[in-house]
């Protein structure tokens, strides 16, 4: 697959086959991944990738703190209410996956799975938590910033090689439980995780595709000859 074709196709997965994914394989994706740019070649991230046992239990760790009404706890600021576009943005492919899945307005016990389901890594086989450097702090904007770049790395690697995957923030909301069950170091911070596996092509959110503004919505030139 080349690079045009990876970006084209690729997209979030949130149904995935019940199947192992080898070692050697997410070691070749975070091979790839590593490449990408940092500041001043800082490259402050770390990986820490589950899977069986220790992946099932910060599954079930997630959901049952959720369910008991545990508020979240991230080791990042949370962005807060999306507001204004974003929020149009958030709501469209909240009514796109929902329409795929079949799942009505008003059936809360579908749409309080379809929430569990991102609490649990969307079932995937994979887990990667995508952690940077507590050195970084105070302000770690710039290490964020890095840290985009490698997990999109992540993303579009395993895609180019059969494999899918989604960026899941529901995955660490609980980031006690992650920390604790990964045993994540002190002197790391949580950032995001990333859910990986073999697509399963029979799960019908698989096939949506968000939509995106041309480009000429969203870019100015300047100093070019019309």
């Amino acid at each position: 697959m080349n690079l045009d074709d990876a970006m084209n196709t690729r997209r979030s997965i949130r149904g995935y086959q019940d199947k192992p994914v080898p070692k050697e394989l997410i070691e070749e994706i975070i091979a790839l991944a590593n490449r990408a740019p940092s500041s001043m070649n800082t490259q402050p991230w770390h990986l820490h990738v589950l899977t069986g046992d220790p992946l099932n239990k910060v599954r079930m760790g997630n959901q049952s703190r959720m369910m008991e009404g545990v508020p979240p706890s991230r080791e990042i600021q949370d962005h807060g209410a999306y507001e204004g576009v974003h929020r149009d943005r958030q709501i469209e492919i909240a009514v796109q996956l929902f329409e795929a899945m079949g799942i009505e307005r008003d059936n809360k016990e579908k749409r309080l799975d379809w929430v569990m389901r991102g609490f649990r890594q969307f079932d995937a086989p994979v887990s990667i938590v995508v952690c940077y450097d507590k050195s970084m702090e105070p302000g770690g904007t710039i290490a964020h910033f890095d840290l985009g770049a490698v997990t999109y790395g992540l993303v579009l690697a395993a895609w180019s090689k059969g494999l899918g995957c989604v960026i899941n923030g529901q995955g660490i909301m609980q980031s006690p439980v992650v920390r604790e069950i990964a045993q994540i170091p002190d002197d790391q911070i949580i950032m995001t995780c990333v859910a990986m596996g073999w697509p399963d092509d029979s799960f019908d959110a698989n096939a949506v595709v968000s939509r995106r503004r041309p480009v000429e919505n969203l870019t100015r030139f300047v100093g070019f000859d019309d």
